[in-house]
C-alpha cells in the first residue's frame, strides 16, 4: 500500500547526538516555588522531598531560604546535611525502612521516623531507639495522577494501637502523617484524612498520649499537559480543613512536597533519533524514554508539554524511547502532536520535567548514561 504520510525531512548530514538527553534546572524557579508554598501555608515547616530531584546546588538554595527536608535514605540523609540542613530538622517518611538504613541514619543524627505497622514500630525502636514516630493513616489517593494508598498507611484504629505501642517501647509517639496521592488535582483531598487525623489524635490522648505533630505529606502539583490549581488554593483548603477538624488548637504542621517545589523547574532536552513510518503511523523515536528519565510516562500517567526545533504543520505521532525494551514508548494510546517536518537531529523538550527524572535514570539498562543535569 502507498503511504499517504509524507517522508520526513532528509539531511545530507547529521552530526552526531553527543549532548542530549539532559535534564535543564532552573534553580531560582525552584525555589520561588518553595517560597510560593510557604507563604500559602504559614506555620508550616516545608521539607522539600530529596527523592524528587536530588541535585546538590538545589538542596543548597533551598536550605539558605529555610526549607527543611523529607529524606528517605541515608544517601538522602547526606545530601540534606551536605546542604546544609541539620540533622533534627529532617524527617526519615519511608513508612518500611532497612534496619540498616534506619541505624545509619540515626547515627547520622536523624530522630523522627514515619511508621505504619506495629513490625515497623518495633523495627524502629530496637534500630533508633528514642526516636519519635508519625503513624502514616491510609487514604483514597482520589484525585491524584499517581494514588499511593494500596503500598502504605493504616486504619485509624491501627495507628492509636500503632503509637500506644511506640510509647510503651519508649519511643515518641509523635503524631500522624499521610500522603493524599502525587500530584494531586483536587486541594479538598486533605479534608478527609486530616479529619481522621484528628480522630487519631483524639483516641491517642484518651489512651495518655501527647500526640502533637502532622505531617499533611506531599501531592502538590506541577504544571502538565492539563494545568494545575494555584499553591494558594490548597493552603487555603488545608487551612480551612484543619480549622474544622482540631478548631483553635491544631497541632503542629509540616508537608513533604517534591513535585510541587521542582517539577515546573526543569525541562528535559532530548534529540530525535529517528523518525518512521510503521502501518501508516508515525513513530518519533528520542534518545531518551521509559528507562532513562521518563518512567512517570509508564501507563501515559503523565503527559509532558512539548516544544520542538522544528515548525510548520503538525500531525499525530507516537512519541517513543531509544531502548530495545517494547515497553519504551512514552505516548501510544494518546499520540502527541508535533510538526510534520520533525527530523533526526532535532530537539524535543519536555516541560515540567524537573521532578522525577534524573533520579530514575541509570546506567543499566541498555548501557545508557544516567541523566545529566545542567543547572542554571
Amino acid at each position: 500500500m502507498t503511504s499517504t504520510l509524507p517522508l520526513p525531512r532528509q539531511r545530507s548530514a547529521v552530526a552526531p547526538t553527543t549532548t542530549t538527553p539532559y535534564l535543564e534546572l532552573d534553580v531560582p524557579a525552584a525555589v520561588d516555588r518553595f517560597v510560593e508554598l510557604a507563604a500559602a501555608l504559614p506555620g508550616t515547616a516545608v521539607h522539600y522531598a530529596v527523592k524528587a530531584n536530588p541535585e546538590a546546588r538545589l538542596l543548597a538554595e533551598l536550605a539558605a531560604v529555610g526549607s527543611r527536608f523529607d529524606v528517605a535514605s541515608p544517601a538522602e540523609v547526606r545530601a540534606a546535611l551536605d546542604a546544609g540542613a541539620s540533622p533534627e530538622t529532617l524527617v526519615y517518611s519511608n513508612p518500611v525502612k532497612r534496619r540498616d538504613h534506619i541505624v545509619e541514619s540515626a547515627e547520622l543524627g536523624v530522630r523522627l521516623f514515619v511508621v505504619d505497622s506495629l513490625a515497623e514500630t518495633h523495627k524502629v525502636s530496637q534500630a533508633a531507639p528514642h526516636s519519635q514516630v508519625l503513624c502514616r493513616l491510609v487514604t483514597s489517593g482520589n484525585g491524584s495522577d499517581w494514588p499511593l494508598s494500596r503500598k502504605y498507611g493504616c486504619s485509624t484504629g491501627e495507628a492509636v494501637e500503632v503509637l500506644a505501642r511506640a510509647d510503651e517501647l519508649g519511643l515518641d509517639a509523635a503524631g500522624v502523617s499521610f500522603h493524599v496521592g502525587s500530584q494531586q488535582r483536587d486541594p479538598e483531598s486533605w479534608g478527609a484524612p486530616i479529619a481522621s487525623s484528628a480522630r487519631v489524635f483524639k483516641l491517642a490522648r484518651q489512651r495518655g498520649l501527647s500526640p502533637r505533630l502532622l505531617d499533611l505529606g506531599g501531592g502538590f502539583p506541577a504544571v502538565y499537559d492539563d494545568g494545575c490549581r494555584p499553591m494558594s488554593a490548597y493552603g487555603e483548603a488545608i487551612e480551612r480543613h484543619l480549622h474544622l477538624a482540631f478548631g483553635d488548637a491544631p497541632p503542629a504542621t509540616i508537608v513533604e512536597p517534591g513535585r510541587g517545589i521542582v517539577g515546573d523547574a526543569g525541562t528535559l532536552v532530548s534529540s530525535v533519533i529517528g523518525v518512521i513510518e510503521r502501518a501508516g503511523v508515525r513513530w518519533v523515536f528520542l534518545d531518551a524514554g521509559v528507562f532513562t528519565g521518563l518512567v512517570e510516562t509508564l501507563g501515559e500517567a503523565i503527559r509532558y508539554r512539548l516544544a520542538t526545533t522544528a515548525d510548520g504543520p503538525t500531525g499525530p505521532c507516537v512519541l517513543a524511547g531509544p531502548t530495545c525494551d517494547s515497553a519504551d514508548v512514552l505516548y501510544q494510546d494518546r499520540m502527541v502532536e508535533l510538526p510534520i517536518d520533525l527530523a533526526e537531529g532535532d530537539k524535543v523538550r519536555l516541560l515540567s520535567a524537573g521532578a522525577y527524572t534524573s533520579c530514575y535514570s541509570s546506567v543499566g539498562f541498555n548501557g545508557f548514561a544516567p541523566l545529566a543535569t545542567r543547572t542554571r
